[in-house]
């Protein structure tokens, strides 16, 4: 079923939100979704807590999404993340796998 590989970073530093927005846009989730091979990715900041960002990368399933671990395509993106954002954002990842789905869609 359905996986997800998710993202979320907290910008410590509100000088810099505009300036990661844009990079996360222009830059970071097409390249992460290009090296990772997902299905689809997406993006958004939280409406509870202004300096939270979440990303989201669909996978097929939770064998898909787990291998990028280790994979070159994810430790290039976890450097330039490092070398743009330093301690001004921090981040944690997680891996989520569908099990149950209700809804008319």
């Amino acid at each position: 079923m359905t996986a997800y590989f998710m993202v979320r970073a907290q910008v410590m530093d509100a000088s810099v939100k505009k300036d990661f927005d844009r990079w996360y846009q222009d830059e970071h989730l097409p390249d992460a979704l290009k090296g990772f091979k997902a299905r689809r990715a997406w993006r958004g900041w939280s409406a509870v807590d202004p300096s939270v960002h979440h990303a989201f990368y669909e996978f097929d399933d939770l064998a898909r999404a787990q291998a990028i671990q280790g994979s070159d395509a994810l430790k290039q993106l976890v450097a330039e993340f490092d070398r743009a954002w330093g301690n001004k954002v921090t981040r944690t990842r997680d891996f989520v796998e569908v099990i149950q789905a209700v809804g008319t869609r």
